[in-house]
């Protein structure tokens, strides 16, 4: 009889192609499969790892969350010990739980909170260069911070999804934004707390409140990109790099947010 295990994992994706796996890439399910399996002295990959969703390329995680079934019970701080002995230096194993086998790391979740980092200044940090995305160009912070506002609610996502989604329902639920900006590291982040993302929804969206940051844009333009519908008036996918899955929520995380819900999820 199997035991079901649940991780919480950080991961740098700078050397990743993404979370999900593929044939001769090096991805991060990929290598946590390959780890749970020869712990399990399963050669064949008997076992898959599940996520709570997929990250392109790039993008990196500070609490990601997946389960996996294993052949025989093994206390969760030795699970942990021995996944993290295992683990290549990018990817880091945070906590370990024994979980019921009905918990699903994709189909359980009721929310999840992404950080965008953007680094600020005429040249690009070198120490920075993997996990900000740079824009030397003026940015009316205050303006960007009025506009995130906007995004918050029940809408219709349609402008902010990239042509590679999978088809099915544009609506979603965004419980709360962040702007911040820290002028000690001329550093601006964005936070977005949601029911769930669609492809690159984070990064457009970001692109938006930069280009609103420049002026670009009237500062209320996201109400009009909401009611048009149309990606084509988005334009913009800000980098990779300068996204985090800052955490997962499950029933219980959040009580105001708890409900369950079963879009397809980023």
């Amino acid at each position: 009889m199997t035991q079901r295990y649940k991780i919480t994992f950080a991961y740098d994706g700078t050397q990743f192609a993404g979370f999900q796996r593929q044939p001769h890439q090096r991805t991060v399910e990929g290598v946590l499969t390959k780890i749970v399996n020869r712990m399990a002295k399963q050669p064949d990959g008997t076992f898959g790892v599940y996520g709570s969703g997929r990250t392109d390329a790039g993008v990196h995680a500070l609490a990601q969350v997946a389960h996996f079934d294993f052949p025989f019970p093994i206390p969760a701080d030795k699970m942990l010990k021995g996944l993290n002995s295992m683990c290549p230096l990018d990817i880091q194993i945070k906590d370990v739980e024994i979980v019921p086998d009905t918990f699903h790391a994709r189909y359980d979740v009721t929310g999840k909170k992404y950080l965008y980092r953007l680094s600020l200044g005429p040249f690009t940090d070198p120490f920075k260069r993997f996990y900000t995305a740079h824009w030397r160009f003026p940015l009316d912070f205050n303006r960007m911070e009025t506009a995130i506002q906007d995004l918050v609610g029940t809408h219709n996502f349609a402008s902010f999804v990239a042509s590679g989604a999978k088809p099915g329902s544009r609506i979603r639920t965004i419980f709360s934004t962040q702007a911040t900006y820290d002028e000690a590291v001329q550093e601006i982040q964005l936070e977005f707390y949601g029911d769930g993302f669609m492809y690159n929804q984070v990064r457009i969206m970001t692109a938006v409140l930069v280009e609103i940051g420049m002026k670009k844009r009237p500062v209320d333009d996201i109400q009009r990109l909401l009611a048009v519908q149309d990606r084509q008036q988005a334009r913009l996918t800000m980098p990779a790099h300068g996204l985090f899955l800052k955490r997962v929520y499950y029933p219980g995380d959040d009580p105001e947010h708890s409900e369950k819900k079963r879009h397809d999820r980023d």
